[in-house]
């Protein structure tokens, strides 16, 4: 018996692309993909930023996505190509045989109303049950994704929610419908570890307990090894290699697929303590109107050309902390010490040379360059700023910061639109670097990117470090990254740092529970991590 759900055959996608002073041309985005899933089994597709996972995943909806355009191929869903579909048959597939979990729950959901109202709407309006039958079936994947409360959960708006809870609403919301197939387009890429864990645990549980079908989209290997069957590996738009999941891990055949598995292979060889260039002493801040401490008697050092991490879940004080050192958020109580000197609390108090000296880099490089800028203009602002230089001098020294984050020539007149992922947090490194400060503080600088790009960016910053003697307060949740960057280690907890000092000792243990539970968080390429670290989890509670 023939158990297909999705038969996708050769097919290909375009768009058409507007570039500055020229004519419209149009591209093809993905070339000849072909692939199979069975009823109740879950494919995962990996791959970089614009290897077409997402544009694939939505042809399954028979969607394009801002422009794109399915331009040739067949995509049969239940034995019918919904290719062919008119617009009535594609409202009745989508939301009803086919639904979608996005990345950013946060951003999908009406602020406005209550998450009962939005969960089912989808199953009332396509008549698929009453309301009261719709929210009983709510009720019951409320609990069967672990959500506290189920029974009332629901009366909710989604900012009275975690992320990580309404991650788990969004795919109850899918569930709710019993669709035939998910579409899940990086559901966990936005979360700590930790919360992380607790999604994913939930997303395989629903999987299994409803037998729907998923395409699981995302570009952590380590993530898709534990929820998928098959992995088929994605690049430029074309099809690397698809394989079982233990093939895929355990032998891959591909140069492609080998890099993925071996990402964040870094051998950092951690610095000896050298006197501080930072000290922050016995720092508590609270933000204005809020009467909570954020920060709670916090004190770490950096010395130079060497690397702190600040590592932490979301809302432990990581970002605060790098608020409080650059002055945006003057503290309550402690005091900051830069090359000997008391920095005051407030950045308006602070002399240009501070500012100079102490740069950031910001989590999104999208939101952290101006769009209407050309790459000159964003990396020669400190330039001119700082230094004063104007004409053909700063276009020089622009050239040279280029050359410097490897991006060359070529890109000094292009804008933010036109640059990858990588290249723009390229040239928000290259921006802060112009400055010649003596301290960077990187916020979550990798975290957005794709790991074999973020990769790239955590050697071009080592390789930074060699040359310039500059030091780093790397913030992050992601502990892959920090065993590969860091010298110290703050874990932060609730505001608190729970565990300090130089690499080696902070990943030995005995772990204090916390960093226990961080570590252990940590997703590994193997096939069945997931299950052993959520049966941990049930031991240890049971024990306490």
């Amino acid at each position: 018996m023939d158990d297909t759900l999705l038969d996708v055959r050769n097919l290909t996608i375009g768009a058409t692309v507007y570039p500055p002073d020229a004519a419209p041309k149009d591209i093809s985005i993905v070339h000849g993909v072909s692939f199979t899933l069975a009823k109740g089994r879950v494919l995962g597709l990996i791959g970089e930023s614009g290897a077409g996972k997402s544009t694939i995943g939505l042809s399954a909806m028979a969607y394009g996505r801002g422009g794109v355009r399915i331009t040739g191929g067949q995509v049969f869903l239940n034995g019918r190509d919904i290719l062919q579909e008119r617009a009535a048959g594609l409202r009745n597939l989508r939301g009803q045989e086919v639904t979608y979990v996005a990345q950013s729950a946060a951003a999908a959901f009406n602020p406005a109303m209550r998450l009962m109202d939005q969960v089912v709407e989808a199953t009332v309006r396509h008549g698929l049950a009453t309301r009261a039958e719709a929210e009983a079936r709510a009720v019951q994947l409320f609990g069967q994704l672990g959500l506290p409360d189920p029974d009332s959960i629901g009366r909710r708006y989604p900012h009275q929610v975690s992320g990580g809870q309404l991650q788990r609403v969004m795919t109850a919301m899918a569930l709710c419908p019993r669709p035939s197939l998910v579409i899940f387009d990086e559901p966990t890429t936005a979360l700590d570890v930790t919360t992380q864990i607790d999604v994913l645990s939930a997303i395989k549980k629903a999987i299994q307990d409803t037998g729907v079908a998923a395409l699981y989209i995302t570009h952590d290997l380590a993530v898709v090894a534990q929820v998928s069957d098959e992995i088929m590996v994605l690049k430029s738009g074309k099809t690397i290699e698809h394989a079982q999941v233990r093939q895929i891990i355990e032998a891959p055949q591909q140069d492609y697929t080998r890099a993925l598995v071996s990402v964040r292979s870094i051998d950092h060889t951690e610095k000896e303590p050298a006197a501080p260039l930072l000290r922050v002493d016995n720092m508590t801040a609270r933000y204005p109107g809020v009467k909570l401490d954020v920060l709670k008697d916090v004190s770490v050092q950096i010395a130079p050309g060497q690397t702190l991490a600040v590592v932490g879940e979301s809302g432990s004080g990581k970002s605060t902390l790098a608020r409080v050192v650059t002055g945006l958020l003057p503290p309550s109580d402690g005091q900051i010490t830069f090359d000997g000197r008391t920095l005051p609390a407030a950045l308006d108090g602070r002399a240009r040379d501070d500012l100079r000296e102490l740069q950031m880099i910001y989590q999104m490089a999208d939101t952290a360059m101006n769009p209407r800028h050309t790459v000159g203009t964003i990396i020669g602002r400190p330039l001119e700023f700082y230094f004063g230089l104007k004409g053909a001098a700063k276009r020089a020294r622009v050239q040279e910061l280029l050359d410097q984050i490897e991006m060359g020539k070529g890109f000094i007149d292009r804008y933010p639109a036109e640059l990858s992922g990588g290249q723009k947090q390229r040239v928000c490194i290259a921006r802060a670097l112009a400055a010649k400060p003596r301290l960077i503080i990187c916020d979550e600088v990798t975290s957005a990117l794709d790991p074999l790009v973020a990769d790239g960016i955590l050697k071009l910053l080592l390789d930074l470090q060699a040359q310039e003697g500059v030091a780093y307060m790397f913030i992050t949740h992601d502990l892959a990254t920090v065993k590969a960057i860091a010298d110290q280690i703050a874990v932060m907890h609730r505001g608190k740092v729970v565990r300090y000092g130089p690499k080696s000792q902070v990943l030995a243990p005995p772990f204090d529970d916390y960093t226990d539970l961080l570590l252990a968080s940590v997703p590994e390429m193997k096939v069945g991590w997931l299950e052993n670290v959520v049966a941990s989890r049930k031991i240890e509670s049971a024990g306490r």
